[in-house]
Parts: structure tokens; sequence; C-alpha cells
């Protein structure tokens, strides 16, 4: 007989009051009935609580309140406030599909796993912006599909955007550390050196809707990038090749011109590749999305999510290894 468990998810929050009640109302639509939702919310202010008002009396919900709790420090008292065999952390801006659940339980009966991650997605209402800024967040073109593709390049990380365990390995490895960005990659790397069995549930998806503008985007990526090294810092084998794609192309941009001072058809033929390399993400883009809008919005969401994230990586890298700071900046 299949096991059923009682799925904990938990929902970190800073001030989002109407994604987190959008993020409510599609896990009132699940079709699998086992769960409760636990919210940890770190707003200066306390507006989540008005704006899911009602919630009580559709889920079995739980509120922490802290004024700026840190996303790790509201993870880890979610965690300690739950009842639930499972731990599922979930962000606050998705949307979960109705058989999200059921597919995950599924999935573990299946597989036996003691860590899960799932990947995410745009749902068909999202803007074209949103689109556009999943499509790049996990291409195989621009992250090398480390955020949830079957096609991955190197080992898979579970994500916190969507990612589950069992309680106990949860607490065996004292949960998550103080990162402030990396800490879910943290997490996971943790759990599989301690030996817990990890994969990828491709069918549990979740729909993503990240940042709103191209400027919060280029935020966050930068975050993403001086990430790596305080993960590399922690894991010294867990930095990748594809991890220093966005730093290379970064550089790479700001300094091509210079071949067409040295010869004028070697600079001509490297930007004729560059040219290539996003006409290849417009024309995939266009084709997933069904928009060439969206793909061509693709190419400006590729340049941002590489070059924010080449800076990041850089500046910490600097700080790491000519400044000597063995911390890193903790953005």
């Amino acid at each position: 007989m299949a096991e059923k468990r009682f799925f904990s998810v938990i929902l970190p929050t800073f001030s989002r009051p109407d994604e987190v009640k959008e993020c409510l109302e599609s896990l009132t639509l699940q079709t699998y009935p086992d769960f409760e939702v636990i919210i940890a919310d770190g707003s200066p202010n306390d507006d989540v609580r008005p704006a899911i008002s009602g919630f009580e009396n559709k889920l079995s919900l739980k509120v922490i309140y802290e004024k700026y709790l840190p996303v790790s420090a509201a993870r880890n008292q979610g965690a300690e406030a739950a009842q639930g065999d499972w731990l599922v952390f979930l962000d606050s801006d998705c949307i979960i599909p109705p058989d999200y659940l059921q597919k995950v339980n599924d999935g573990l009966n299946r597989e036996k796993w003691d860590i899960y991650g799932g990947p995410d997605a745009a749902d068909p209402s999202f803007s074209p912006l949103q689109k556009a800024i999943s499509y790049t967040m996990t291409s195989l073109f621009t992250t090398g599909g480390i955020r949830g593709k079957k096609q991955h390049m190197g080992t898979f990380h579970p994500r916190g955007f969507n990612m589950g365990m069992d309680r106990g390995a949860f607490f065996a490895v004292n949960g998550y550390s103080t990162l402030k960005c990396g800490e879910d990659v943290d997490l996971s790397i943790r759990l599989i050196k301690s030996g817990f069995k990890s994969g990828l549930l491709s069918e549990a998806y979740v729909y993503h809707k990240r940042r709103t503008d191209f400027a919060k985007f280029y935020k966050q990526v930068y975050r993403f990038g001086a990430a790596r090294i305080n993960l590399y810092l922690r894991h010294n084998e867990e930095l990748k090749l594809t991890h220093l794609f966005p730093a290379v192309f970064t550089v790479f941009v700001s300094t091509f011109w210079v071949l067409f001072f040295i010869n004028t058809t070697l600079g001509a033929f490297v930007l004729g590749g560059l040219l290539l390399y996003f006409l290849l993400i417009f024309v995939d883009s266009s084709i997933q999305n069904k928009s060439i809008y969206v793909g061509a919005l693709s190419i400006r969401a590729a340049w941002v999510q590489l070059t924010g994230y080449g800076m990041g990586f850089m500046r910490n890298a600097w700080e790491v290894f000519v400044k000597r700071n063995r911390e890193g900046i903790n953005l």
C-alpha cells in the first residue's frame, strides 16, 4: 500500500501580502488533503496577517511573525513549529498547482528519497516579462539547467523555492545556516554529504512569479553570484564550470570590442558568435512560450541575468581571494 505522508508546507515571506494570499489560495485547491501551512513572516509591519484573514477556515494554518526575521531563520522557525513528518519549503511568490502534493507523495513512494526538489515554471497568466525571466532562469543556454531540468549539468541541488525533506534529515544537519543567499543550496549540499538520498521530481513543479522588473531581477542575480563564492568557501568541490560562465561572459562582453583594433576579421567573427548565441535564446524562448515578444524579452533577461550574476561573483571573488576576506560578503 502506498504510504500517505503528512506535509508541513513552510512559506517564508517579507512584505508580500498579495503574493502570500495568492499562494494560499492555490494551496486551498490541493487534491492531497494531509498537510498544514506555516507562514513565517519577517515584514517590518504585520501587513501579511490582515491580507490572509479567512484562510484559517480553509487551511490548517499557523502564522509566525517577527520583525525583520531573516529567511533562513524564518524557515528554521517554521520547521520547529511544524507537525509534519515531511517539511516542504516553497517561496511565497509561487502558485502551487492543485496536484502538487499528490505528485510529491506519489514520487516519494516511487523513489524512496529523503530529500526532493522540483522545478519552477511560468503560468500562462504571467506577464511577458515574468515568462522571459522564468525562461532565462531555467534554460540550458543560461544556467545549464541546474535549477530543475532532467538534462542539467552536474549534481542537482534542490532549492528553497520548491524543495522538501524528511523531518529527521532536516534536524540531523541543524537546518538552514546563517547565509542570507545560497542558504538553500548549502542545506542541500550538507544533506547529501550526510548520506541522505536526494533527487529531482520533475513533475512536481510550481509556478514562480520571480521579480517584476529588470532592476529587481539584476539585484537578485547579483546576490546569487556573490553567494556562489560563499558556497565555495564552505564546499570547495561544488564550484563547477557552469558557475564560471556568467563571469566569463561579463568580462568577454566588456572587452571583446578590443579585438576589432587587433584584427577586424577576428572581432567580426566573435561578434557573430555572440549574436548567434542570443539568436538561439530568442528562437528557443519564442518556441517554448509561443511568443516572439517573450523571445525578444528573453534576450534582455539573459543579458541581465548573466552580467548581474557575473558581477556579483567577481565582486565577492575579489573580496575573498584578493582582499583575503575569508567570510565573503553575505548579501
